[in-house]
């Protein structure tokens, strides 16, 4: 199976980024199809407001997967939204784009979007957007599971970036300065007693005692040992010298 995930990487670099412009071109007929939209139900529709911000933040919704599928805004989508940033899968984006195609067929049974309001040709624009990338949001979701090597933790998206170094790239990209920056940031941000290991523990025998320290005493000292340097004690086996040999007293009998 490793070697089958490996064999796959070098094509799947090649297939992924067939898939990232289908899926450019899906949202794009998906903007046009709201634009389209939204004119005619200002037109037509009585309840226009609600009608037309449905179909703007369907088309900025679009947008906003147009530019995480194109080399803009990494950090950004990185930091703020994961699931669609480099080191996540396909599986967001394909269920995202999934309700937007169900979202734009729904449409189409009201008054303001049938048939007869929009006239064939702008009716074939929305209904084939919302059929193409119903059918690219479960391309993607496919992918995102047969193109992922689960054992290397390298997903669907690495391969489409680097393609069979994506492994390399992986462990190089783990061991980044950054990274290792926002581990630190992470760390400095846990408890203490995340952290640090504690010096108290309370006693077994009884809970509700105060908490000794973790730190054991001497056991078992001989005190007999430092009798020795003790006041008016002398020690074992040395001997006082005479005073009268002091050089003090020798050098004032020298004097007289």
């Amino acid at each position: 199976m490793p070697l089958f995930k490996r064999s796959l990487a070098g094509p799947g670099y090649v297939v992924l980024n067939v898939i990232r412009v289908c899926n450019i071109i899906c949202l794009l007929a998906i903007v046009a199809a709201s634009a389209v939209m939204l004119v005619k139900t200002f037109i037509v529709s009585k309840f226009f407001f609600f009608d037309g911000v449905s179909h703007v933040i369907t088309a900025a919704l679009s947008l906003f997967l147009i530019i995480t599928e194109l080399p803009l805004l990494r950090g950004y989508v990185a930091r703020n939204w994961p699931l669609l940033g480099p080191q996540s899968g396909f599986v967001t984006l394909g269920v995202l784009m999934i309700i937007l195609g169900v979202s734009i067929l729904g449409n189409l049974n009201k008054q303001a979007t049938s048939q007869k309001s929009l006239g064939t040709s702008f009716w074939q624009i929305v209904i084939s957007s919302g059929i193409v990338v119903i059918i690219f949001g479960v391309v993607n979701l496919f992918a995102s599971y047969i193109f992922r090597n689960k054992k290397q933790d390298i997903t669907a998206r690495q391969v489409r970036a680097h393609g069979a170094t994506s492994a390399q790239k992986t462990q190089a990209l783990s061991y980044s300065p950054s990274n290792s920056n926002s581990s630190r940031r992470r760390s400095f941000h846990l408890n203490r007693s995340d952290t640090l290991p504690s010096y108290y523990t309370q006693s077994p025998r009884n809970p509700d005692m105060r908490q000794t320290r973790n730190i054991s005493a001497p056991v078992n000292v001989d005190h007999s040992q430092f009798d020795k340097f003790k006041e008016n004690s002398e020690p074992v086996g040395l001997q006082r010298p005479d005073s009268a040999l002091h050089p003090a007293y020798n050098s004032r009998n020298n004097q007289f």
